[in-house]
């Protein structure tokens, strides 16, 4: 099952919260991620999507593992999986972050 945005049915559920957020360049803020499934083995993604363009694949999570899309900056991008939630936490905001945030899940 595939869900994503802010919340899905079924078996699985996402929640993203906040739903918005306001920062200033350099700050950084946690964009939290809270799942329900009944699979134990749940893999998690993070999704960017910019005004006006298609959403870009950033990091998936499986258990402890973090894969991240090579173009991310791996120094200020950080997401691993607590109990049944995958923050995303973005240090040294820039400008350039400012976007769409999707959390997703596939079990």
């Amino acid at each position: 099952m595939f869900c994503s945005s802010s919340e899905c049915k079924g078996e699985d559920r996402v929640i993203q919260r906040p739903e918005d957020v306001t920062a200033a360049e350099g700050d950084t803020v946690t964009l939290d991620c809270e799942f329900e499934t009944t699979y134990s083995g749940s893999t998690l993604f993070w999704y960017k999507q910019e005004a006006n363009s298609f959403p870009q694949y950033m990091l998936r999570c499986v258990a402890k593992n973090v894969d991240k899309a090579p173009e991310l900056d791996q120094k200020r991008f950080h997401a691993e999986i607590k109990n049944k939630s995958v923050p995303l936490k973005i240090q040294k905001l820039q400008v350039s972050d400012s976007a769409v945030y999707y959390c997703s899940s596939l079990s």
